[in-house]
This record gives structure tokens, sequence and C-alpha cells, in this order.
């Protein structure tokens, strides 16, 4: 486990990565190979590529970012990149969005209006 002063480090370096994500992500499509070059490095920072994201289960992506300390907050915000993401491009990243979704839901503890919405919306496509 972290320590306080290297989770907080973590979690600082975590959303500035995601902030980054969503600025690129959230563009008038398609995105520019400058923009997907981008992409693909922020994804680096935190152990990911496009590939990877194809590649990983629902399940194996969750335990990823768990490994990488995410909590509830950017695993939701990174679940909203999915699924920008999958509107911008041709990936489908809806399903890991959703599973994202589905496991805070369950997970937190806490019911959350939002993400029950956010998972409703997901199942209704």
């Amino acid at each position: 486990m972290l320590n306080k002063g290297l989770r907080d480090e973590e979690k600082i370096r975590i959303d500035n990565v995601l902030k980054t994500l969503r600025t690129l992500v959230f563009v008038p499509y398609p995105l520019s190979i400058l923009q997907q070059s981008e992409i693909e490095n922020q994804l680096k920072e935190v152990g990911l590529n496009i590939q990877s994201l194809i590649d990983y289960s629902n399940e194996d992506l969750i335990a990823f970012l768990i490994q990488l300390s995410f909590d509830w907050e950017q695993l939701e915000q990174f679940a909203d990149i999915l699924v920008e993401f999958s509107k911008t491009e041709n990936f489908n990243f809806e399903n890991k969005a959703l599973a994202v979704y589905q496991y805070i839901q369950a997970e937190s503890k806490v019911f959350s209006f939002g993400i029950n919405t956010k998972i409703a919306s997901l199942k209704n496509k």
C-alpha cells in the first residue's frame, strides 16, 4: 500500500492524465493523427495504449485500473473518456465503460444517480 504522500502524488498524476485525455477526446471529430498520437502518449502515462484497451477484458481493465490506485471519481472519469472516445473514433469501448460504471455502483457502496443514468444510457444504445 502506498503511504499518504505517495498516494497523493499518484492521485495528482492520474488526475492530470485524465484531464489531458478529456481535453483530447472532447474535440470535434474526427481526431487528427496528432491528437490520436497524443491520446496514445497520455494512455502510456498509466501503462495503457489503444491496443491494450481493445485487448483487455472488462474485468482485466478494471483490475488494472484498481491496481493503479484509481479512486471512484477517477474510474468514472476514465469511463466517461471511453464513452466519448467511442463516439469519435471507430472503437467500441462503451461495453468497457459500462462495466466500469457498474463496478463503481456495486463496489463503492454509495448509490449515484449520475452513474445510474450513465449505465441506463449505455444499456439503451
